[in-house]
């Protein structure tokens, strides 16, 4: 995977969304990245038509238009291929802000060692969520279907950033060249575990992944595999091209 050259301030965000025929939502989330001043700018895919949010954009934002719809990690890696900027956010249209999250994850990846970190996620009443989890294991998921055991890592209700095995790709903030160097997301994932995979391999890379709850974002989620039965037919297959993958995946010993 290539990228243009950086350029500009050594702390320039470009941030790629992607809609489904979210208008709505999108619309509230550029209003929030608005007001965060380490944003380049807003690369937006319409992964279907949607006229009236492409009218609505201006300023920051970059619209690209998808003749078909693409998987999440195709749409994300083609944003990229477009970006200038020294690190690259993917961020889910349900996502709001509150506080900036992005001096606190930018001060996570100034140490080398880290390649990706992403905030706390807490839901629409406050409760935090499942973003942070242990690497899945067949037998892991067994004890899940019958309630024993969800995968989700405990972790300190402080502040302080700790190494994650795995985050969700709701929000993740990468520095780019580390994105670049394990060549983005695997696209043979259409939908679901992508995210997964690509913490594996940026592991695999020697670096590592991070998660700074200080920098805490609310999600509105949106569980369509617990609906749709195309959704359950694309997660199942690619939990099971992930096992395929990573046969015997492990994760990072966490404090």
């Amino acid at each position: 995977m290539t990228q243009n050259a950086t350029r500009g301030n050594s702390t320039t965000v470009t941030v790629s969304v992607v809609s489904h025929g979210h208008g709505h939502l999108v619309s509230r989330l550029l209003s929030d990245l608005a007001r965060c001043s380490e944003i380049e700018r807003v690369i937006l895919t319409l992964n279907v038509a949607e006229p009236n949010l492409e009218s609505e954009v201006s300023g920051r934002v970059c619209v690209l238009k998808n003749s078909k719809p693409k998987g999440f990690g195709a749409n994300h890696n083609a944003a990229f291929q477009v970006i200038e900027s020294p690190y690259f956010a993917v961020v889910n249209p349900d996502i709001r802000l509150g506080l900036n999250p992005f001096p606190a994850l930018l001060a996570c990846l100034k140490e080398p060692a880290v390649a990706m970190c992403a905030p706390g996620v807490v839901n629409s009443v406050g409760a935090r969520e499942d973003s942070v989890r242990h690497f899945p294991t067949p037998f892991g998921l067994f004890k899940k279907a019958f309630g024993m055991l969800d995968g989700r890592l405990e972790y300190p209700t402080d502040d302080r950033p700790f190494v994650a095995p795995w985050v969700a790709g709701m929000f993740m903030l990468f520095r780019s060249t580390d994105f670049a160097a394990v060549g983005g997301f695997d696209e043979e994932f259409f939908l679901y575990y992508e995210d997964v995979d690509l913490c594996a391999r940026i592991w695999d890379h020697g670096k590592a992944v991070m998660c700074c709850p200080r920098a805490c974002v609310t999600h509105d989620a949106r569980r369509a595999s617990h609906r749709s039965l195309r959704h359950m037919a694309w997660h199942a297959r690619s939990m099971v091209r992930f096992f395929r993958k990573h046969p015997g995946r492990s994760g990072p010993e966490v404090a």
